[in-house]
This record gives structure tokens, C-alpha cells and sequence, in this order.
């Protein structure tokens, strides 16, 4: 929970193994320096179990169509859907393991953020990182507005989400099973209207495995100085300089 804010839950999206120091490294974050009280979620560590899951979630090809990181991921996205659900949370968010925040004001970002999420019309997702430097153009900015709807997401590295967005996907599912990797799913569920999205702008995150800072646990992007160059750059041209001729 967040103090002064509608949002219940805080949960991070994590590998069952070969993460300790990710772990470290997000609870010094989370908890030390922000003091957060969040959640680790995880597959379970008895397959059984987790079969049980991915039957129940996805199509019968899945493991055709993903890579066992992306399965997984995914499959982690939608435990934690249920327990917003079971937690009554009005408002949730949920990071990936590998979310950096951009600069030291988060706190005041999202209670931001959630005062303005307080008026929208329910079942909504709002992607608060900016991974596929997507920007909102500058002649739809506004000053003291922090949310713009988006026909597509960016990403699922970190986004915050109402308790009718979780329930919606959990419904559909039921009719129609996930084929997709978390983020492509969150975008086809916009287009066919089922879901609402929106971008956080200024953004409050980016992921790590992006940056260059950090690698997440389905990446194949290595961190290190030059995809950090790499990044900056790309994220001034992109941010600054291509959004005045959308």
C-alpha cells in the first residue's frame, strides 16, 4: 500500500531460482529506500502445480509458441491478477525484476498518477516505464496531466493496474486462452477494446535489460557501457527531438 493513494497491492514479477541478488537489490530498492511493502511472485517450485496453471491459462500449444522464459512471465502475470483479485486491491502495480525508477521522486509520481487513475472509467492498464521509448507527441501534453491513452502498451516491466482490468482477463481467459507473451496479450486485448491503456508521461521507470543496467530474468540483451550509450542516446532522440513531428 501507498499511503494517501487507492493502491493496495505492489507486486514484482521474479525467476523461482538464480535470482538472490536481483532479490537483494529490489528489496533494498523497494523496501529500504522507498519503504514499500511489496511481494515477490513466483511459479511455484512443484511442477505438478505449475501445469496445472498453464492448462488452466493457456492455449494447449503454448509451450509450441513461447519460450519457457516468456511462458512463465507470463504465467507470473496472471497469478498475480488473481491475487489482486483476492486482495480487493482497487489498484495494483507490478514491476518486473529488473525496474529502474527514473530519478529519485517516485513516490510523488505515483500518487500523482493515482489521483488522476481515481477518474477513469474502470478496466484499465497504465504503463508507467518508457522500455520502447514511446512518447506522447508534445501537442497532446498538457501541463499538471499525467495520463495519455495509447493504443498500445510498452512493455510490462512496470504498470499499475485496477482491480476490473485483472478481473476482465481473468474472465476472458476463460474463454479464450493466452497464446501470447504477457505484453503482446495486454496489446491485443486493447485492440479488440476489451482493455483500456494509457502511458504515465513523464515516465517513472525503465527497464534494466533496456538501460543497460541490468539484465531481467527472459532478456537476451546483455548490460554494460555500450548499450547504456546506446540507450541515452536513443532516448534523448526519441524523447526530445522525433516526438515534434508526431
Amino acid at each position: 500500500m501507498i499511503q494517501g493513494t487507492d493502491i493496495g497491492g505492489i507486486y514484482v514479477v521474479h525467476g523461482i531460482q538464480g535470482y538472490e541478488e536481483r532479490e537483494q537489490i529490489l528489496t533494498d530498492l523497494l523496501h529500504r529506500q522507498y519503504k514499500l511493502d511489496f511481494e515477490f511472485v513466483t511459479e511455484s517450485k512443484d511442477q505438478a502445480e505449475n501445469d496445472v496453471w498453464l492448462k488452466k491459462y493457456f492455449s494447449e500449444d503454448i509451450k509450441e509458441i513461447l519460450p519457457r522464459g516468456g511462458m512463465y512471465c507470463t504465467l507470473v502475470h496472471i497469478l498475480i491478477y488473481e491475487k489482486i483479485l483476492q486482495n480487493n486491491d482497487r489498484f495494483a502495480i507490478i514491476f518486473e525484476n529488473d525496474v529502474c525508477f527514473i530519478g529519485s521522486d517516485f513516490i510523488e509520481k505515483i500518487k500523482l498518477v493515482s489521483q488522476e487513475a481515481s477518474q477513469l472509467e474502470e478496466g484499465f492498464l497504465i504503463s508507467l516505464e518508457n522500455s520502447t521509448l514511446l512518447f506522447p507527441s508534445w501537442k497532446k501534453v498538457k501541463k499538471g496531466k499525467y495520463l495519455y491513452e495509447a493504443t498500445k502498451g510498452r512493455c510490462a516491466g512496470a504498470y499499475m493496474i485496477d482491480r476490473k482490468a485483472a478481473e476482465i482477463m481473468l474472465d476472458y481467459i476463460k474463454e479464450q486462452k493466452c497464446t501470447e507473451v504477457i505484453d503482446w496479450w495486454h496489446n491485443t486485448l486493447v485492440k479488440q477494446g476489451v482493455l483500456k491503456m494509457y502511458w504515465a508521461h513523464p515516465p517513472l521507470t525503465e527497464q534494466g535489460s533496456f538501460n543497460g543496467k541490468l539484465t531481467s530474468s527472459i532478456s537476451i540483451r546483455s548490460n554494460g557501457y555500450i548499450r547504456r550509450f546506446r540507450w541515452l542516446s536513443q532516448k534523448f532522440v526519441k524523447m526530445y527531438i522525433t516526438r515534434w513531428f508526431r
